[in-house]
């Protein structure tokens, strides 16, 4: 079947709402037209990630197709919203829009702000003011728990932070992290799973305080220390198929052995000076 349409040299985000709204027709794709923002949340947590890896690999290619597919996101639900007569999508460049002027009063209006600090203090308590919140406590709960547990946890101790209530320094956040890895063996110990649970849970609350004290983000370091695994993972592999053995075949102190000689290679190879 095909339906009536004006194809062009270049198209805007204009066209993309069209096009959107013909292939949620009757007259257009069966499969976007029985979607629902339940059926593809999982779509725009998927499409942004992957923004976020051409971003991480500086391929602008790569970026601009990606930063396309979240866009292709916000359309779809705008699009399904604006069938059922909440909201279209211009509602939503018209929300942003005056959002981001009221946000920056140091640009459009009278407030002084010379400093990224003071941009962020500004941009905090008109929040806080916007969203009737009285106490730190409204404003640690406002932080969304749809965020990855890593970067919600920053989050929340970023907020706490704000008010004083933190570590002077990263050698508080470490005892405290070494102390709920006490903690945690003791829980384990005990064979109380549910307590050793809720232990394991503040051992990582507290990794991610000291990661802030250190100034690098508790997301980006996890990621790398998976990359890392995975090389190394690699590595033994490797080494175990040179020895005409499958990983499986081996005892854990064989694959343990493995595991370092790996690691001693990956070491020199990277910390070997250039000729």
């Amino acid at each position: 079947m095909s339906v009536s349409f004006a194809y062009k040299e270049r198209y805007g985000v204009e066209d993309l709402c069209n096009i959107m709204a013909l292939l949620r027709s009757e007259e257009g794709c069966p499969w976007d037209r029985v979607q629902t923002h339940e059926s593809i949340r999982k779509n725009f947590i998927e499409e942004t990630y992957e923004a976020i890896e051409a971003i991480d690999l500086k391929d602008y290619d790569l970026m601009r197709e990606e930063l396309g597919d979240v866009l292709l996101q916000v359309v779809f639900h705008a699009r399904m919203e604006e069938e059922a007569g909440r909201f279209d999508f211009q509602d939503v460049a018209d929300g942003i829009c005056k959002k981001l002027i009221e946000r920056h009063p140091h640009i459009f209006s009278d407030v002084k702000a010379d400093t990224a600090g003071e941009v962020l203090k500004n941009w905090d308590e008109i929040k806080k003011r916007k969203k009737g919140q009285n106490t730190q406590s409204e404003v640690m709960q406002s932080v969304s728990r749809a965020l990855p547990s890593l970067m919600r946890s920053a989050k929340v101790q970023q907020k706490a932070a704000k008010v004083g209530f933190d570590w002077p320094n990263e050698e508080g956040a470490l005892c405290k992290l070494e102390e709920e890895v006490c903690e945690l063996r003791e829980a384990v110990s005990s064979g109380d799973r549910a307590a050793a649970q809720e232990e394991l849970g503040d051992v990582l609350f507290s990794a991610v305080n000291v990661s802030r004290f250190l100034d690098v983000d508790a997301e980006e370091t996890l990621t790398g220390a998976c990359d890392k695994f995975i090389a190394r993972f690699e590595q033994v592999e490797a080494l175990a198929k040179e020895q005409g053995h499958s990983m499986q075949e081996l005892k854990l102190e064989e694959l343990d052995a493995l595991w370092d000689e790996a690691k001693k290679a990956i070491h020199q190879a990277t910390t070997q000076p250039e000729e």
